[in-house]
């Protein structure tokens, strides 16, 4: 007899105690767990034969979840980062399943014992300005959906806000009518923060505004799908897909690239990096909890660093290694 309860008054209660009750997570803290959770039930189902609604905890088990991060790398091509944040949405799930339901201590403890996984630091991906302007004018502007793409690139490449920052956007945010007009982002832990809008950004989001007739001071959401609901990530993913496939037979280096919506807000980064922003403006503008997280800009631009080699004099030709005469040197050094 099967005494196990089914995964959907877990999930419930995960959702609606722990995450929007307990941690106050925001929308976009729940959705992303949900996204992860969702993936995982959908590998069980396959890997079990199950309808998602006949699972039980057991089939959610450490060889499952292992099997689950094996097919994000593999298979989804996921990067090891995102590995890890597929797997933080797992544990929390788990650690509210030790917490509610004893007799899955067990199951629970072996999941949660799974470790992070280490990755190398990757050098920092971003566009040139030639690559990103073809990006921004790779989609159709004479379709509703084109010009629709058109202003979110242009909206990520000018205020460097993450995917889940700008899809969470409304007219309500936006403050154009001002000489200087600005946007307010809702970033991760609750804090916001306010990023300038350029001229160009400021004529597509009016643009966009009057097609769908949205108010300025409404709260309805400026990036929307088909069914005139907000724009998923996943959805967002693909409008950066479209663009670079249509983008690339002008600018074949595109092709060579992993373009992803976060590659648009490095992008911003370096500009004004090399334009001379200081890295304090750039955290406050990405909103970077650490100015350490920002400096990793400033470790992947060459082209400033080989600059600093000419400002400092630094010859192009580095002078003959030193020699030693010793035989017993010479040998161990040549090992």
């Amino acid at each position: 007899m099967n005494t196990q309860p089914s995964l959907a008054p877990l999930f419930e209660s995960f959702f609606r105690d722990r995450l929007a009750q307990q941690c106050n997570a925001t929308p976009a803290t729940i959705a992303s767990y949900r996204d992860a959770l969702r993936m995982l039930v959908l590998f069980a189902s396959e890997r079990s034969g199950h309808k998602p609604s006949a699972l039980r905890l057991r089939d959610l088990d450490r060889d499952v979840v292992l099997g689950y991060l094996d097919h994000l790398e593999r298979g989804r091509r996921n990067c090891v980062h995102t590995r890890n944040s597929r797997l933080t949405a797992v544990r929390s799930f788990f650690h509210h399943v030790a917490a509610n339901d004893p007799a899955a201590l067990g199951v629970a403890q072996r999941v949660l014992a799974i470790p992070t996984k280490r990755s190398n630091s990757a050098v920092m991906p971003y566009l040139s300005r030639d690559e990103l302007t073809a990006l921004i004018e790779g989609p159709d502007q004479r379709t509703a959906r084109g010009r629709r793409d058109r202003a979110l690139l242009l909206f990520l490449a000018r205020t460097g806000a993450r995917i889940s920052e700008a899809l969470g956007v409304e007219a309500f945010d936006l403050d154009i009518g001002r000489p200087m007009p600005q946007v307010r982002l809702r970033g991760k832990g609750r804090k916001e923060r306010m990023v300038p809008v350029a001229d160009d950004l400021v004529k597509a989001l009016s643009a966009l505004m009057r097609e769908h007739g949205i108010g300025q001071h409404e709260h309805r959401p400026l990036f929307v799908g088909v069914q005139g609901q907000s724009l998923t990530r996943f959805g967002a993913t693909h409008v950066v897909r479209r663009a670079v496939a249509l983008a690339a037979a002008k600018m074949p280096s595109l092709k060579r690239k992993r373009i992803s919506p976060h590659v648009l807000r490095h992008s911003l980064a370096m500009m004004l990096l090399q334009s001379g922003v200081d890295l304090l403006t750039i955290q406050a503008w990405l909103g970077h909890a650490q100015v350490a997280t920002t400096h990793r800009y400033a470790t992947a631009d060459v082209e400033m660093m080989r600059r600093g080699l000419d400002k400092a004099g630094v010859p192009g030709k580095h002078p003959a290694r030193f020699q030693t005469k010793d035989a017993v040197l010479r040998l161990l050094e040549r090992a």
